[in-house]
């Protein structure tokens, strides 16, 4: 097949890279002499649903190709955002770094399900659009993976799905620290949406977040508890029935933080309250929080203690935040960039 553009782009978060994967990049090659497989979801702390960090991604996909076609395949690591217009303006950012531009390129995918909208935001880009295999989907791999018993027969179930290299880094990959500490994640969040399992309509959750800041710093807590444990998160929880949002916000911050201030002062300090409501910012369910920044007009940090549900709370310099991107539980690392602008559009 004759390439009949510049450059091809597949986007994905390939967790793992699986056939139907392969044959979308297997696409792209014949269409443009160079590739750019933009790796999405990354920067994340590891969890049950992105558990490879964006080299982990590539490697696998490297790996995946005939050794005489890798050199002509680029990776480009993006964040998710939590934002379309954004995220979509840094997806095309990045590859316009490597493309004139005025450089024919083509966008390889396929409409999976409603996930598969983002491939109708790059309207300067010819979209081509490539078969779905039947019963290949990266869920189903990752159940069966962290449900393994036994890793060689777990990954012989899933075998059809996978390239041989994929299945062999997976096979390593279970022996190191991350996989059993997501396998206990994973039985976490699969024991929450069973509890939730019988009810009449699927559930929304409502819940409230706080950033707090003071003299150069901001509040955060330890999670003491799966999913999640062991990660920085925002001090919060959900909204309690007979509760007004800035109420169970400022509840929520002083049973989990023990924070030395007075509500009236806390409430004297409330700058902004924003809503956060992306489908896939929570792995338990889909879970709609309103984020209320407080700041307090100190010198000095009040005291705090970690308390209820989270191991410890502490006191973190901002200028440490940006560093910690990958610390952070669910979307609380997007929610602290978005009232305090922690990342800059013109970064790489």
């Amino acid at each position: 097949m004759t390439p009949t553009h510049d450059a091809a782009v597949l986007i994905g978060r390939f967790q793992p890279f699986h056939c139907g994967h392969a044959r979308l990049l297997e696409l792209a090659l014949a269409t443009a002499p160079r590739v750019f497989v933009v790796l999405g979801s990354s920067f994340h702390a590891r969890s049950p649903k992105n558990p490879f960090t964006c080299d982990e991604r590539a490697s696998m996909i490297r790996l995946s190709l005939p050794e005489a076609q890798r050199d002509r395949v680029s990776f480009i690591a993006v964040r998710d955002y939590y934002q379309d217009r954004r995220w979509a303006e840094a997806v095309q950012r990045k590859v316009g770094r490597h493309v004139p531009e005025t450089a024919r390129i083509a966008l390889v995918g396929y409409f999976k399900d409603a996930s598969s909208y983002y491939l109708n935001r790059f309207p300067r880009w010819e979209l081509m659009t490539g078969e779905a295999l039947a019963d290949v989907d990266s869920t189903r791999v990752r159940q069966v993976f962290f449900e393994a018993e036994d890793i060689d027969v777990s990954l012989a179930v899933v075998a059809p799905m996978l390239t041989v290299p994929v299945r062999q880094f997976l096979k390593a990959w279970s022996t190191l620290p991350h996989y059993r500490k997501l396998v206990q994640e994973h039985a976490a969040i699969q024991a929450y949406r069973a509890a939730w399992k019988l009810a009449p309509f699927p559930p929304v959750q409502t819940t409230v977040d706080s950033v707090v800041t003071a003299a150069g710093h901001v509040l955060l807590v330890r999670r003491g508890a799966f999913p999640g444990k062991g990660l920085w998160a925002l001090p919060g929880g959900f909204l309690e029935q007979r509760e007004r949002l800035v109420q169970g916000a400022v509840r929520e911050l002083m049973e989990e933080t023990r924070l030395a201030v007075l509500e009236e002062e806390l409430l004297d300090a409330l700058r902004a309250v924003q809503v956060f409501d992306h489908p896939d910012r929570s792995q338990r369910t889909r879970t709609i929080t309103h984020g209320h920044y407080f700041a307090l007009a100190r010198d000095q940090l009040p005291d705090v203690e970690g308390a209820d549900d989270a191991a410890s709370a502490a006191w973190i310099p901002l200028v440490s935040l940006a560093a910690m991107e990958d610390q952070f539980f669910d979307d609380h690392f997007h929610i602290l960039d978005h009232f305090l602008g922690l990342t800059s559009d013109d970064e790489a």
